[in-house]
């Protein structure tokens, strides 16, 4: 089995289409609690009892260790089909002049994501989730990370390079949508052009709610 999804172009795809549904998942679930901060200070505090729930606190780092699979596999499939050089690779070599742009720049989008991804760590999540997870006098309440969100977002280069970051996600998502389940069998005629129309919405949904937060915040609403 191990040898199956190192070296067989199948289990590669596998795994990146189970990690990419975590990712999903993952956002959704990011989604629905960013949109608390629309509410203010007092409706976000509600994302403190939901994160306490038992099925969210397991949830979390499931999904986020699918985020960091997806990723982390992602580039070293990259540095293995830039070794080959021309051989047999997890993007099935030389893509077609029909295929989306999003397929054919996946790795350039996947880069761009995680570099956000980095810039987002750095800012909101090493002061916010991981003080809670460390403990001690450094936790962060809910009041308190509303303003750091609402202080950030209303910063317009910084609020302008995540919107721009949410829409290189959407290219990202609309492909890799409908691409996870036609790796797990799902490719026939009737149902491929049906994930893809799901696919698009779906990311549109998801990138607007985001988008919706930074202008939110940017043009001086909230608290």
């Amino acid at each position: 089995m191990k040898l199956f999804v190192i070296n067989s172009s199948i289990g590669r795809k596998l795994i990146m289409s189970i990690s990419g549904l975590f990712l999903f998942l993952f956002l959704t679930l990011h989604c629905f609690l960013n949109m608390f901060l629309l509410g203010g200070p007092s409706a976000y505090t509600a994302v403190n009892d939901i994160m306490e729930l038992p099925i969210v606190t397991v949830m979390v780092p499931i999904l986020a260790a699918g985020f960091v699979i997806h990723i982390l596999y992602a580039l070293w499939l990259s540095w293995q089909n830039y070794r080959a050089r021309g051989e047999v690779r997890y993007a099935s070599g030389k893509k077609s002049e029909t295929t989306s742009w999003a397929a054919r720049n996946m790795l350039i989008l996947g880069v761009i994501v995680l570099l956000f991804i980095l810039l987002h760590l750095t800012q909101f999540w090493a002061k916010m989730q991981l003080q809670a997870f460390l403990g001690g006098a450094n936790q962060v309440h809910a009041d308190e990370s509303y303003a750091l969100v609402a202080t950030l977002f209303r910063q317009p280069i910084f609020s302008i390079l995540y919107i721009i970051w949410y829409w290189v996600l959407w290219f990202h998502l609309t492909h890799g949508f409908w691409s996870s389940f036609q790796t797990l069998g799902i490719d026939n005629k009737k149902w491929q052009p049906r994930l893809q129309v799901i696919g698009i919405i779906y990311a549109t949904i998801l990138t607007l709610c985001f988008t919706s937060i930074n202008l939110y915040f940017l043009f001086g609403f909230g608290a």
